[in-house]
């Protein structure tokens, strides 16, 4: 526990968002695509990658606080739109190239918002979802174990210099999820039939799914 305790301060000490790793990753798989709507997009850092690939960006953020920084950040970009609300707040009926979610499902009902998600896809689009699931079993142990040496490591490297405060990006409300690796293989199995889920390092799990055409 005093191991544990200690980590734990270290990597306050030299924080990074376990969330932006995965950001290059994620614009790969959405690439060229011409709209895309990012759910939960925090402050925008992967809506800056996104336009880089030169899609146009709908990024939803129900967090008062993190979504005005969102906007000042894209004021002068008439590619991006960022709207104040989550996920029920989206535009009626629309339908994007692709969409996004980082860290933001379990936040939401599993099974209702993947069929919706599937419903928000043009014929042939794409959903790149990176999330947190509750840790069950040895598989998610050992996948633990090795985030816990990584994850100094990779602190250090990327936050050389000691912080003296929450970076903003990483200061949005965080919930603990509630459904294990294998709820979510099950219910994705149900709504979007042919997904790739795959576990990640770092807590995170990926999942793409292509819609019909």
């Amino acid at each position: 526990m005093a191991l544990l305790a200690h980590l734990d301060r270290f990597n306050r000490r030299h924080p990074w968002s376990h969330n932006d790793h995965y950001g290059p990753w994620i614009a790969r798989q959405v690439r060229g695509a011409r709209q895309v709507l990012d759910v939960g997009c925090g402050t925008g850092n992967l809506v800056a990658l996104l336009r880089r690939g030169g899609a146009a960006v709908t990024g939803l953020e129900p967090d008062p606080a993190t979504a005005r920084l969102a906007v000042e950040r894209f004021a002068g970009d008439p590619g991006v739109a960022i709207v104040r609300t989550g996920f029920d707040g989206r535009e009626p009926g629309r339908r994007w190239d692709a969409v996004t979610l980082v860290a933001v499902l379990h936040h939401l009902p599993l099974v209702p918002t993947l069929r919706e998600l599937r419903e928000c896809l043009v014929p042939g689009g794409r959903l790149v979802v990176v999330g947190c699931y509750r840790q069950d079993g040895a598989g998610d142990l050992f996948a633990a174990l090795a985030a816990v040496v990584a994850n100094p490591v990779v602190g250090l490297l990327k936050h050389p210099r000691r912080a003296v405060a929450t970076p903003a990006h990483m200061a949005a409300p965080v919930a603990e999820p509630r459904e294990t690796l294998g709820e979510i293989r099950a219910a994705a199995a149900r709504e979007l039939p042919g997904a790739r889920i795959r576990r990640r390092l770092f807590w995170r799990y990926s999942l793409v799914y292509d819609a019909l055409v």
